[in-house]
């Protein structure tokens, strides 16, 4: 299910939660005003009522709840199963969070043929709901309703959300960076601040392992640039540094792999991994079961990295891919670390 199918969907089925939950508010009432004249035989049929009116509310939730996991499912399946290893009460706000990104996201890249400046409006208004549901303490959209929700539960800086959108607005005018600081400063919204988001729901010991988390996002962003070149491409994006293309003399846009093209990627993934191992320092500051969804994040998207060197760093007729047979090998390892 596209984000855009889910919205549709989904807002259907919020209305329809609101609809159910004004019945049951109406039919409380007239319970109240029948036992109150000893009316009990209406007063049965009206707590009947209620009954299924609460069950069919129910459903609707717990539907709403797959449509969001299925979302999480179908664009970001490395990142979805390592979120089985959270405990259940966890896992949901993780979702709510990629929900939001990816909702952000898909307005960026997924209008069609429409112009930067309806993407960009399009976007910007979608920030300002989010923050004044977020002022309000909920709200009716259902991708901002859960979204607020952590926020709200998690005690989560509101401003690290300003920043993600500030970068998802540079993607619609931004087609390369100069140098690696210029793509930090890119990523410091576009990935970076995913991991300062994510830390409270993952109640680290210390506030030490906040670098740490930022180097897992922007490593995780790293990555999905070396896999995604030929589809950046054709966005009309590089996110590979024009500084490093130069000095290896390396052509992105031949989309041929070359001597200058493999030493250019052997350069990019050497750096991602530096931010790999610094992210593993922070593990140690999360306890087991946060610390065992990061290592299976971190272990399926690193794979990666190493599927991009067996293919000779063609990035360009195929797509690096952790097959499902092996995320669902290292997440069940995660779950019974004892088993290697």
């Amino acid at each position: 299910m596209s984000a855009r199918r889910f919205e549709i969907v989904s807002s259907h089925r919020n209305g329809a939660c609101k609809n159910v939950n004004g019945a049951i508010s109406a039919d409380k009432q007239k319970l109240a005003a029948d036992l109150k004249k000893g009316d009990f035989k209406d007063a049965r049929i009206e707590a009947a009522k209620i009954r299924k009116e609460t069950a069919a509310l129910k459903k609707d939730q717990s539907d709403l709840k797959k449509e969001q996991t299925d979302l999480n499912k179908a664009y970001g399946t490395t990142y979805y199963a390592a979120t089985f290893v959270l405990p259940r009460v966890k896992r949901h706000h993780v979702h709510a969070l990629y929900g939001f990104c990816r909702y952000a996201d898909d307005i960026v890249d997924d209008l069609g043929p429409a112009p930067a400046e309806v993407r960009e409006k399009a976007l910007a208004g979608f920030g300002d709901r989010f923050f004044a549901d977020l002022d309000a303490g909920d709200s009716d959209d259902p991708v901002l309703k859960a979204v607020v929700h952590t926020v709200k539960a998690f005690t989560i800086d509101p401003g690290c959300f300003r920043r993600f959108l500030h970068s998802m607005t540079m993607d619609l005018t931004v087609a390369t960076y100069e140098t690696f600081d210029d793509l930090l400063e890119y990523m410091d919204g576009s990935a970076a601040v995913i991991g300062e988001m994510m830390l409270p729901i993952l109640e680290p010991s210390s506030a030490a392992a906040a670098p740490h988390a930022r180097d897992l996002g922007i490593a995780f962003q790293l990555t999905n640039f070396l896999r995604d070149v030929g589809e950046d491409l054709d966005r009309g994006r590089v996110y590979l540094p024009q500084q490093d293309v130069r000095r290896f003399g390396a052509t992105p846009g031949e989309r041929r792999v070359s001597t200058a093209w493999r030493q250019l990627m052997r350069h990019e993934i050497a750096r991602a991994r530096e931010y790999y191992a610094s992210a593993d320092l922070g593990i140690a500051y999360l306890p087991a079961a946060s610390a065992r969804c990061i290592r299976a994040a971190r272990r399926l998207y690193a794979e990666i990295l190493d599927r991009i060197e067996a293919a000779d760093y063609d990035v360009f007729t195929r797509r690096a891919r952790v097959p499902s047979w092996r995320k669902a090998l290292v997440v069940a390892q995660s779950i019974r670390p004892g088993r290697r």
